[in-house]
């Protein structure tokens, strides 16, 4: 899938990546770059509309939550400023309402971190009538719902009773799964 000829008879190859996570914005813009995107980095909501105002891209890869705004604006903005645009939306956070919006608002995709970069790039260049397969092994909810909990934990920096109190639950009951391995 590294092949730059795969893109086909795509002429505009710019893609904006908007996200805060740096480590996977360097990975991935480096790869994208790689695979022959022109690659643009915001890290901030305000950044990415400023950038798909004034120059929108034909590709757009965008995280869900920011400290200055969401996602859902930008794909709605990308979507308006230029209806041929695919938009993927690609968060830690997924849940089915916020896919249904993005959909609605105009992403062509929705991907739950962590995702496989072939799999971006996958949705990036779907045909839109294209079927969707399903994951050979998709995470059970208990994996899901751990792999939140981890990353809620963090961000909190390992700090039990903070991380409790983010998700209204029991400091206790916390401390019971963060005990335990992760689910399969």
């Amino acid at each position: 899938m590294n092949d730059v000829s795969s893109l086909g008879s795509l002429s505009d190859r710019s893609l904006l990546i908007v996200d805060s996570e740096k480590s996977f914005v360097a990975r991935f813009s480096r790869e994208m770059q790689l695979r022959g995107y022109q690659v643009d980095v915001a890290e901030t909501a305000k950044a990415g509309l400023e950038a798909i105002e004034n120059d929108p891209p034909a590709f757009a890869v965008v995280d869900l939550r920011f400290v200055d705004g969401n996602g859902l604006d930008l794909i709605a903005a990308l979507a308006k400023r230029r209806p041929d645009a695919r938009g993927v939306v690609v968060t830690g956070y997924a849940n089915i309402a916020t896919a249904v919006a993005a959909l609605k608002l105009g992403a062509a995709d929705y991907l739950a971190k962590p995702a496989e970069f072939d799999d971006i790039e996958r949705a990036l260049r779907a045909d839109a009538l294209s079927s969707v397969t399903l994951p050979e092994n998709p995470m059970s909810p208990d994996r899901v719902r751990w792999e939140h909990i981890q990353r809620i934990y963090e961000q909190c920096s390992h700090n039990v009773s903070e991380t409790a109190r983010r998700l209204s639950m029991h400091r206790r009951t916390l401390q019971r799964i963060l005990a335990k391995r992760a689910p399969r």
